[in-house]
């Protein structure tokens, strides 16, 4: 309910006007049936636009620091978070993680559409990181496809540490679905949710035009000294993922 008042009433349509979101292969995410929506994450902006412009609801796997900030301004975040259906994620370990999947996995089970970033965390820096494996566990366990979304023009409007956004068009991109029935049953096997993981953020990579950085965002910015931007981690820019061949 609270969901639907802030998309069309409240939120939504301030979100249109003043950001006047081009959007571009919206016909590629699918009308019913679950499926999981991957994305890039560039700003706290990418939570509100991209679900702004979807016909469908759209759960994202929220994390854990949106529910528990201290004071009114946590307390609100919090409501808000929960009132349009967002589940927050403890992205502290792997048993963490695994809990995320569960969460992820029932959302699919309903036939509901999931919103993933698989970098883990907002991009430091407007570059594209390493993906994460579970958004390929989900897809092999839960048997749907995955579309790609790119994010293009929200870092520049709220990089990390700026609170109000600047007022600039932004484009929302959908590539086609990935089928990975080829996959089915392959879920535990490393090497298969890799190959999986690195497919999904080429086709974002594709989408978005950003460079690439062959580390995960989390491990870059805890390197990064306090108080100044983050820079690649030790392998640093490498190449654009390798187009993966289909069977």
């Amino acid at each position: 309910m609270f969901y639907h008042l802030l998309k069309y009433v409240l939120l939504g349509p301030l979100l249109r006007l003043l950001f006047r979101p081009r959007t571009e292969g919206l016909e590629h995410v699918p009308e019913t049936g679950a499926a999981i929506v991957a994305g890039n994450h560039l700003s706290f902006s990418d939570h509100f636009l991209m679900p702004s412009v979807l016909k469908r609801r759209i759960t994202f796997l929220a994390k854990q620091e949106y529910f528990t900030g201290p004071g009114l301004k946590g307390r609100l975040t919090a409501a808000f978070f929960r009132s349009a259906g967002q589940i927050p994620v403890d992205r502290s370990g792997k048993e963490a993680g695994q809990a995320a999947i569960r969460e992820g996995l029932q959302v699919l089970s309903r036939g509901e559409l999931l919103g993933i970033y698989p970098e883990g965390t907002r991009s430091p820096d407007g570059r594209l990181y390493k993906g994460k494996v579970g958004v390929a566990v989900m897809a092999l366990k839960a048997g749907v496809p995955v579309v790609p979304c790119a994010m293009v023009g929200t870092f520049e409007i709220q990089p990390p540490g700026k609170v109000v956004p600047r007022i600039r068009r932004v484009t929302i991109r959908f590539g086609e679905p990935l089928d990975f029935s080829r996959f089915a049953g392959m879920e535990n096997e490393k090497a298969v949710v890799r190959a999986v993981t690195d497919e999904i953020m080429y086709r974002i990579l594709a989408l978005s035009g950003q460079e690439y950085v062959d580390d995960y965002a989390a491990s870059v910015k805890a390197a990064a000294p306090e108080g100044r931007p983050a820079a690649p981690g030790p392998r640093g820019l490498r190449r654009a993922l390798p187009r993966r061949r289909r069977d």
